[in-house]
């Protein structure tokens, strides 16, 4: 995925930038999260920000990878957080992402479901036959019924 939707009306041509557009070159993205262009590609090698590359391995950071590598130079800076640590944070937040995903899908997966399940139950009940009567548990009596055909004639 590139980040770039389609927008409607322009015959396709043109695109809307998201958060996640790949558009900005080393330099700017250094000058943007107020780091040294070394210090990007340190982190890239270490795989702390890891931007997408251009046809010919330029570097492409978009503006979520600005706002990570505050991120990773404010645990370094104010936090005193060592690098790997700040790596095993990072992947914990992604980790913690995916399952939020995840949580959100199989509990729109069981609404769904649960939403199905009553329709079916509806279906059922509207399906009874209406000519008979529920039975009801008569209580114990020690009276004595008699029965007596009718007879013909």
């Amino acid at each position: 995925m590139d980040g770039r939707r389609r927008q409607p009306g322009f015959g396709g041509r043109a695109y809307e930038l998201t958060e996640e557009t790949p558009v900005y070159v080393i330099s700017v993205a250094a000058q943007l999260s107020g780091l040294h262009p070394q210090t990007l590609r340190q982190y890239d090698r270490l795989g702390l920000v890891s931007p997408d590359r251009t046809a010919g391995r330029g570097r492409r950071y978009s503006a979520r990878d600005i706002e990570l590598l505050r991120q990773v130079q404010s645990l370094s800076q104010d936090e005193g957080i060592n690098l790997a640590g700040i790596k095993r944070i990072i992947e914990l937040e992604n980790q913690v992402a995916a399952l939020q995903a995840k949580v959100a899908e199989l509990s729109a997966a069981v609404e769904g479901a649960a939403l199905a399940m009553q329709q079916r139950e509806a279906q059922v009940h509207a399906s009874y036959r209406r000519d008979l009567v529920p039975y009801q548990d008569v209580q114990q009596t020690s009276a004595l019924v008699v029965w007596r055909p009718k007879r013909d004639g």
